[in-house]
């Protein structure tokens, strides 16, 4: 049944929020319906990212509106989508005041808040001279967005200087597909364009442009403010930077499949203790692009697959020491999750074809190919919710040892349920694989990838660093799949927690575990499992 347009405000901003949507003009709310969209790289660690996944989708195309959906929320956690068209900046930027918000005029502050998407859409949106800063929050996702020219000095003044800034207790930020652009350095009255410090940790930097700035960005402000950890980048174009792509202090950052182009100064300085994850990267008529610089406190690297490429180097020093020219590793990094890397020749060119806001969301193959991203569906009205497109009956046991008949639809997809698929980010193996596919397709979150085992029987394996809660799985079938009877194993104590025939989703009694593994015991032909999705409810 369709409600009106304050009947569906009112659900999500209560009165208040009704008067002040309306006074500033703020489009009706929707359902979103769309399959959850999560973050890889350290973003998808720690539970996930999945921003305002499963809440309503507002659309904005002022600062102040951004404000008026943040604070029309029934609770400073209730998730939202905001999509943004147009041009925000000091002019159409106001605080406004609310139980679950904490905004400030001179920027966009998500500040004490959780599960939030920011989102560009249509013609694109671009914060003008104005920053987007992050504090005390978590799950939040920024994509398909260009930052400008913000300012430390000078008029006017927004976030510090800083294009993206995350400071004091923030966990779990996804920035992705944008542009943070500067029009000089520090002189001209510019800061950094990707900054974190005070205790931020689980944060991906994939897709985007940083471009014309004296300071890329930042881990840690100090050599004392070294709690800040877990950062990947990649796929991501740094031109004509001075130095800072980042600034490393303590922690671990994971760089891989990125474009560095005319670093003027120096590029990734890892230093205070940091180490430095560096795979498959191009770097390009640049200088010192790896080391320690500008300080005695050392600072670690390890090193695989990059290209340097017409890179110069000076000499060491007690406060300069050059990874190069001849690199190595002087540590070891390990990485918690699973990831595929473009070969380092092909990263200029997948890294145009997908990198910034306005590309179309594309994203790499991990064959040095541009696809089309998982994208949320269309949004639906306030009485829609998702429907399974595949039909399944489970009966599970209430222990753990015993098995569940679980039946579904061979061929139909079932819609992806609420909630953080634990799958994305995750390990896989298994214990067979046919030519051509491989055990991480059924976590990558492309449906068009599979696993299918040598011959019609053969198990494939989620694995979590540290123990999980598991209660649900959904079993994705590829095109000509001829999935028979399965079970689905706790992995780390062989217990079988439930069986069934045919893709679709199956539940049973939770239980935590580092590893859930599909056991294929029966199939006519050959299986292919496109996507084994966990989900903890």
């Amino acid at each position: 049944m369709k409600r009106s347009v304050v009947l569906r405000l009112s659900a999500v901003l209560g009165v208040a929020g009704v008067a002040g949507a309306i006074a500033f003009g703020v489009p009706q709310l929707q359902a979103n319906a769309d399959a959850v969209l999560a973050a890889d790289g350290f973003a998808g660690q720690n539970g996930g990212t999945t921003g305002g996944s499963g809440g309503t989708t507002v659309k904005a195309t002022t600062g102040t509106q951004i404000h008026q959906a943040l604070c029309g929320r029934a609770a400073s956690d209730t998730p939202i989508i905001i999509e943004v068209e147009g041009t925000i900046n000091h002019g159409n930027t106001t605080k406004v005041s609310g139980d679950s918000c904490n905004t400030a005029a001179d920027r966009i502050e998500l500040k004490e808040i959780s599960n939030v998407t920011i989102i560009g859409v249509g013609a694109g949106a671009t914060f003008d001279q104005l920053g987007i800063h992050l504090r005390d929050s978590s799950n939040i996702i920024v994509r398909n967005v260009t930052v400008q020219n913000v300012k430390k000095s000078g008029s006017p003044l927004s976030n510090g200087g800083d294009a993206i800034s995350m400071e004091s207790t923030v966990r779990n930020v996804w920035v992705d597909h944008a542009t943070l652009i500067a029009s000089g350095g520090e002189s001209a009255g510019y800061d950094g364009l990707f900054d974190m410090k005070d205790d931020t940790e689980f944060v991906t930097l994939s897709y985007s442009i940083l471009r014309n700035s004296g300071r890329g960005g930042l881990i840690g402000s100090s050599e004392t403010d070294t709690g800040n950890t877990a950062i990947t980048f990649h796929h991501n174009r740094y031109e004509n930077l001075d130095s800072r792509v980042p600034l490393l202090r303590g922690g671990v950052a994971h760089m891989y499949n990125n474009h560095y182009l005319k670093l003027n100064e120096s590029g990734i300085n890892s230093r205070a203790g940091a180490k430095a994850r560096v795979d498959s990267n191009y770097f390009e008529d640049s200088k010192d692009v790896l080391g320690t610089f500008y300080t005695d406190a050392a600072g670690f690297w390890q090193v695989s697959n990059n290209i340097f490429d017409n890179v110069t180097w000076s000499a060491k020093g007690t406060e300069n020491n050059p990874a190069g020219p001849n690199v190595t590793s002087n540590t070891s990094v390990s990485i918690p999750y699973a990831f595929t890397p473009d070969g380092a020749s092909c990263v200029p060119a997948i890294v145009a074809a997908t990198a910034g806001a306005g590309t179309g969301l594309k994203v790499s193959d991990g064959k040095c190919s541009a696809t089309a991203a998982p994208v949320p569906s269309a949004t639906a009205t306030a009485t829609a919710s998702p429907s399974a497109s595949a039909s399944a009956t489970t009966t599970a046991s209430p222990t753990a040892t015993s098995s569940a008949t679980a039946s579904a639809s061979a061929t139909a997809s079932p819609a992806a349920p609420s909630g953080v698929n634990l799958s994305l980010g995750a390990g896989a193996d298994g214990s067979s694989k046919a030519s051509g596919t491989s055990y991480g397709n059924v976590k990558d979150g492309k449906p068009a990838t599979f696993w299918a085992p040598n011959g019609a029987t053969g198990d494939v394996s989620i694995k979590w660093p540290a123990a999980t809660k598991v209660s649900r799985v959904v079993i994705v079938e590829a095109s000509g799949s001829t999935l028979g009877a399965y079970q689905v194993i706790n992995g780390a104590t062989g217990a079988v927690l439930a069986s069934g025939t045919g893709g679709g989703t199956i539940s049973f009694p939770a239980v935590s575990t580092t590893k859930l593994t599909l056991k294929i015991t029966n199939s006519t032909g050959t299986p292919r499992i496109a996507e084994l999705q966990t989900f903890a409810s």
